[in-house]
């Protein structure tokens, strides 16, 4: 009979360890798909969501630049479609809204946090000349 009792005890005791290993599994599982979420997901909607957004404030004489390379000045904007004139010989374009990348009329945002404002560059130091006019 002892025997019997033992071989019955290590069976349950090895279905609660494959329910806890389950259990894990879950929660890696989980823990995966929150990771990627935030690390793939949740940026690409902030990215398409601010390219709606540039697409929607768009006006005449902004200067854009197209998905395909073509740069011009807007001079009419309709709901979906807008007309771009791309040189000075008045060459005019129809294009979807959605074709647009770059809004080059805009100026970036700062995006550091704490809001300090960029340093500007100062210009380098001239060279110390010689009494004979030669640089150091």
């Amino acid at each position: 009979m002892p025997i019997v009792f033992t071989a019955t005890r290590l069976n349950a005791s090895a279905a609660g360890a494959a329910g806890a290993s389950g259990l894990s599994m879950i929660l890696m599982l989980v823990a995966m798909f929150a990771i990627m979420y935030f690390l793939m997901i949740r940026p690409e909607n902030k990215r398409k969501k601010q390219a709606e957004e540039m697409r929607a404030a768009l006006k005449k004489g902004d200067q854009i630049t197209t998905i395909g390379g073509i740069i011009g000045r807007i001079v009419w904007v309709g709901d979906d479609t807008i007309v771009i004139e791309t040189s000075d010989d008045r060459v005019r374009m129809e294009l979807t809204k959605w074709a647009v990348s770059v809004n080059n009329s805009q100026q970036p945002a700062d995006t550091k946090k704490g809001g300090k404002k960029a340093k500007a560059e100062e210009p380098a130091p001239e060279p110390e000349k010689l009494e004979d006019g030669a640089d150091k």
